[in-house]
């Protein structure tokens, strides 16, 4: 279960994290559900899991759906995150990372994409990231929602 003040630090502050000359990084972990999950055109939302790991590295975030025996990582440069609205920051996305466990192990490709993250702001009910991206192997897509609560205790909103 994720806090709201803890996922809002981690999305909103992404673009300061990485102005600083630290290499921070950072990750979260998101419960919730997936409600899309597509890789190189293929729907694969049956089997697509209920967590979402949010990572801020160095220059880069990104958010990582993961399915059965697949998984697909969208990610941007932080500095240029945007606001289209109060409540819709917006990450631009310029490469996508499908990977694949087969019998030889991991399989990633990255590949430069053109593409955008939205996230509405935490607050106390349902937050959602919902991902999208066109590249050479054809589109990628991913939306996933989670309940944000108050910690135990937090007076109601």
């Amino acid at each position: 279960m994720m806090y709201a003040p803890t996922l809002r630090l981690a999305l909103a502050l992404a673009p300061l994290l990485l102005a600083g000359p630290a290499l921070a990084q950072t990750a979260i972990k998101l419960e919730g559900r997936c409600e899309k999950l597509v890789i190189a055109g293929q729907d694969v939302t049956g089997t697509c899991k209920a967590t979402l790991m949010n990572t801020v590295s160095r220059s880069r975030t990104s958010f990582d759906f993961s399915a059965e025996g697949r998984a697909l990582s969208f990610s941007g440069n932080g500095a240029q995150q945007e606001r289209t609205e109060e409540t819709d920051p917006l990450q631009p996305i310029n490469l996508v990372i499908p990977s694949e466990t087969t019998k030889d192990g991991v399989v990633q490709g990255p590949l430069v994409a053109v593409g955008a993250c939205r996230f509405s702001t935490p607050a106390p009910g349902k937050t959602a990231i919902t991902c999208e991206a066109n590249a050479a192997k054809g589109t990628y897509a991913g939306t996933f929602v989670t309940d944000t609560k108050a910690p135990p205790g937090a007076p109601a909103p």
